[in-house]
């Protein structure tokens, strides 16, 4: 049986010493650097369409 996301989790995490933010809510995932209000965002339906795979690939082909 699972659970209905109806409302945010958010839990911290530590990559390369830094603290972040994680959100997971009905609309995707949301990294943000702890104190910092803008992150990185995948949608649910950009993940499931295969969207975000051509992003980061475009991201990485242009160096950014």
């Amino acid at each position: 049986m699972t659970t209905k996301l109806d409302k945010p989790i958010r839990r911290e995490i530590v990559i390369e010493d830094k603290p972040y933010t994680l959100t997971i809510d009905g609309d995707g995932l949301k990294l943000v650097e702890k104190g910092r209000r803008n992150g990185q965002e995948v949608r649910w339906r950009d993940l499931v369409s295969g969207d975000t795979a051509l992003s980061a690939a475009l991201g990485a082909s242009s160096g950014g």
